[in-house]
């Protein structure tokens, strides 16, 4: 059976070409074949096949083209007349360069969905300069304001740039694009840039700034670790914690279980008296190790949660009863997400290990009906 054949999610029937990149490219591909979409991954003549543990190239097929060869560039366009989204990374220019861009796609086929995903945008003065994640999220004010107080911001991994204000952006226009030339029969080019996205996750923080509910120092502020109720602590094992209960009932429970009848803890609400708590919550919750405070907190409204690592987490017995990791060629996971009620997601197989044939997956195509997402 063909991995477009096994696909169940909403998408199916959804037919993506995706030219081979790295980061949040790959990751939105993935989501789309997660979702049910059949995703085509164009790599180079004569490439290693995809790292079989590689999780974001899971679920679709690859074919191997030369696009430095006017053969390999006819085949490529040949793919993206019978689909219905392309998705590139490149620097900007560089498909057009290749006879790829929008305007060779979109004459070939004029209802195709051409989707870039970049840091810093088609246009604009960086356009053309080189960047990474974190780059792109620290002209946004996103990583300044992430880091403890007093000293340097931390990245946040590569999450708010590559994948959420990357690659989460992408499928969103994406499939807003697909929808709207559903009805119009055109398509259209879905400019996604990471300083973009990075910046529009960021408007609940420019809307509590302009409500002077908050300061431009890291470590001051409800959700970012300043007040001693949204922070996170270490146990006597070295494990840690989060502790989450912003609302004063979800407080007054943590303040209950966790023994809290000094009246110090009952004004939390002045942040000049945050350092303070904090410090007195540090030391008591150093005094039991993570699982004795999990057996004490967890499960109940004092939002409390263990911080676990990677290995970790597929054991967590909520995750665990949600299938939110899954085995993929042996290999733990992370399940599709959203879940959907009546065409539910799945992982479509694991990364492709050889190419296959342009002839076989335009004849694929061409038997299948064409339905909508």
């Amino acid at each position: 059976m063909s991995q477009a054949a096994e696909a169940r999610g909403p998408l199916r029937g959804l037919r993506v070409v995706e030219f081979k990149g790295i980061g949040p490219g790959p990751f939105a591909a993935m989501m789309l074949s997660d979702m049910g979409a059949d995703v085509v991954r164009v790599d180079r003549a004569g490439a290693r096949p995809d790292d079989p543990r590689d999780i974001t190239a899971r679920g679709r097929r690859t074919v191997a083209l030369d696009l430095k060869d006017a053969a390999g560039v006819a085949r490529a366009l040949d793919l993206v007349a019978a689909a219905d989204v392309l998705i590139e990374g490149f620097r900007p220019g560089v498909m057009e360069r290749l006879g790829l861009g929008p305007d060779a796609a979109l004459a070939r086929n004029p209802a195709l969905v051409y989707g870039r995903m970049t840091g810093w945008g088609q246009e604009g003065p960086l356009a053309h300069t080189a960047g990474h994640d974190i780059n792109y999220i620290a002209i946004t004010g996103a990583l300044a304001a992430i880091g403890p107080k007093g000293r340097k911001p931390v990245p946040p991994l590569n999450l708010v740039g590559d994948y959420g204000g990357g690659a989460l952006f992408l499928v969103a226009g994406v499939l807003a694009a697909v929808i709207e030339a559903r009805g119009s029969g055109r398509g259209q080019v879905v400019d996604a840039a990471m300083c973009d996205g990075a910046a529009s996750l960021m408007a609940m923080f420019l809307t509590l700034a302009a409500q002077g509910r908050w300061v431009e120092e890291r470590g001051s502020n409800l959700l970012d670790g300043g007040a001693p109720f949204y922070t996170t602590y270490e146990c006597a094992d070295g494990g840690h914690l989060a502790v989450g209960p912003i609302e004063p009932q979800f407080y007054a429970e943590l303040c209950t279980r966790a023994g809290l009848t000094d009246p110090a803890f009952a004004k939390r609400d002045d942040p000049a008296g945050w350092p303070a708590l904090t410090e007195r919550l540090q030391a008591l919750f150093r005094t039991r190790t993570r699982a004795e405070w999990c057996a004490l907190l967890e499960g109940t409204d004092a939002c409390v949660a263990p911080i676990l690592t990677m290995g970790e987490a597929p054991s967590h017995p909520h995750l665990a009863a949600r299938g939110t990791f899954t085995a993929v060629g042996g290999m733990v996971q992370p399940a599709p997400a959203p879940r959907f009620s009546r065409t539910p997601s799945t992982v479509q197989g694991p990364p492709a290990a050889a190419p296959t044939p342009v002839a076989d997956i335009l004849a694929g195509w061409r038997r299948a009906a064409p339905s909508a997402p």
